[in-house]
């Protein structure tokens, strides 16, 4: 960290990562100016680092020039020249490279751009070492860009802070205040009961329940660009690359800019892919929370799947081989991942034995005491409270107890044939499915009188006081 005047700044970009930025950018621009002579326009102040470590890697014959001037006061833009000085070169007919340091709006570059056609010049393009997308406002391509940033006060390597922090030799990004966010990374082995769980904290905390499978059945069903691309993976019995996965996700969390957080159910499944999810919300001044495993053991799984099998018809819960070879591939996915977590002490493990409002409430407990993580470990919610409470448990939920009524309850929505393609992720959404929809069952009974009897006929009033 550094502290430039009145703000605090993060390392963001390091020396060898700019390194590796220029040297990229220079061999595009020396494959596209084979032959040619450009003439780079550096644009002062910011740039003049950028400039220095570019040219060094041309191997054209080149000019260099330098342009001045200013549209910063303070961390933000004006969005107005103030000053320019420059262009004492007879550029007619030159094919011109402009070298920025960081490019925003994109104001700065349209009166420059404007200025060089003016002059005659051949051909202008651009070259930045930072791009920020999210508020590049101009119809103008961007040629060549180094690294795409999100819209955040960078320092560093010529780029300043009201004319402090241009000699750092990497770049630093400003720190923002805590992100109000809450995002989860929701773990449950078949079973568990993940699904009406993640409903009760999206119901709870408004929260936005991105499951992977479902993410990338409306994608291919859909036939996007993404979903497409996944789909030639599965059609080929190849797993979908990291890189697509991501994609597929990012798109997902940028259709809800308005979300006062996300779960994150059946992702990540690996190291790697919890690093990049890492750095896309990074880039949205947001984090993972925490992870929530729910915890049960493999025996009493084994004993509600071959119990859930006599009512659900399907043939992998009553199959004990088929059931023990997805609790062992839960296993092998959740172990990576709840290391990458539990290293940022962010993992907390939650006794998934009990009613569901017994879970469900230490789930919420484990959010809502969620300002204990910074402490430096990770934790094992057990069946014990961190705060007195009284609560009324239904003891007809944790055995799936159901009733006639007088009152039909809602219909099931039939579901579509899934495509083959992503059978993969099939059995655990119908568990996740089937689940939600006898919480929803048991949301519809409760509010109806007769559910209302029914409750009170059962219902054990519990009080735990720690």
């Amino acid at each position: 960290m550094v502290k430039v005047h009145d703000k605090i700044f993060k390392p963001y970009i390091s020396a060898k990562e700019i390194d590796s930025i220029i040297s990229d950018l220079a061999n595009r621009v020396n494959t596209d100016y084979a032959g040619k002579k450009p003439l780079f326009v550096a644009i002062l102040n910011g740039s003049f680092m950028f400039a220095s470590d570019f040219v060094k890697k041309i191997d054209l014959p080149c000019e260099l020039s330098f342009v001045k001037f200013s549209s910063y006061q303070g961390t933000e833009s004006t969005g107005e020249i103030n000053e320019l000085i420059g262009f004492d070169n007879d550029i007619a007919g030159k094919d011109i490279v402009i070298l920025e340091d960081i490019v925003d709006t994109g104001q700065t570059l349209e009166k420059v751009l404007n200025i060089l056609e003016s002059m005659g010049a051949s051909s202008v393009k651009i070259a930045t070492l930072l791009l920020k997308p999210a508020i590049f406002n101009k119809n103008y391509p961007v040629d060549y860009v180094g690294k795409n940033i999100p819209n955040r006060f960078v320092i560093g390597f010529g780029l300043d802070y009201d004319q402090l922090g241009r000699n750092y030799g990497e770049i630093f990004q400003i720190q923002e205040e805590k992100d109000s966010m809450l995002n989860i990374v929701l773990f449950g082995p078949p079973g568990a009961g993940k699904g009406t769980q993640a409903e009760r904290l999206v119901e709870k905390y408004e929260l936005f329940h991105l499951s992977t499978g479902d993410v990338f059945r409306s994608n291919i069903k859909g036939e996007t660009e993404l979903g497409v691309l996944a789909k030639s993976y599965m059609d080929k019995g190849q797993l979908v690359p990291d890189e697509v996965t991501i994609k597929l996700l990012i798109s997902e969390v940028e259709k809800h800019p308005e979300a006062k957080g996300f779960i994150f159910d059946g992702f990540p499944r690996t190291e790697p892919q919890a690093a990049a999810l890492d750095e896309i919300l990074a880039e949205r001044n947001t984090g993972i929370s925490m992870m929530l495993g729910l915890d049960v053991e493999e025996e009493e799984l084994k004993s509600r799947l071959l119990k859930r099998a006599e009512t659900s018809g399907r043939a992998d819960d009553a199959d004990p081989d088929v059931i023990q070879k997805r609790i062992d591939v839960y296993k092998a996915e959740t172990a990576p991942v709840k290391g990458f977590y539990a290293a940022q002490d962010k993992f907390i493990k939650i006794n998934g034995l009990g009613t569901f409002q017994e879970i469900t409430n230490r789930l919420f407990e484990a959010i809502e005491n969620g300002s204990y993580l910074e402490s430096g470990s990770s934790v094992d919610l057990d069946t014990t409270l961190n705060t007195s409470i009284s609560e009324s448990v239904d003891v007809g939920v944790g055995v799936g107890v159901h009733e006639n009524h007088e009152e039909s309850p809602p219909h099931r929505l039939s579901r579509n044939r899934r495509d083959s393609s992503a059978s993969a992720f099939d059995n655990e959404d119908d568990e996740d499915e089937e689940e939600n929809e006898n919480y929803r069952r048991r949301k519809y009974e409760e509010s109806s009188e007769e559910g209302r009897k029914r409750q009170r006929g059962v219902n054990v009033k519990c009080a735990v006081v720690i």
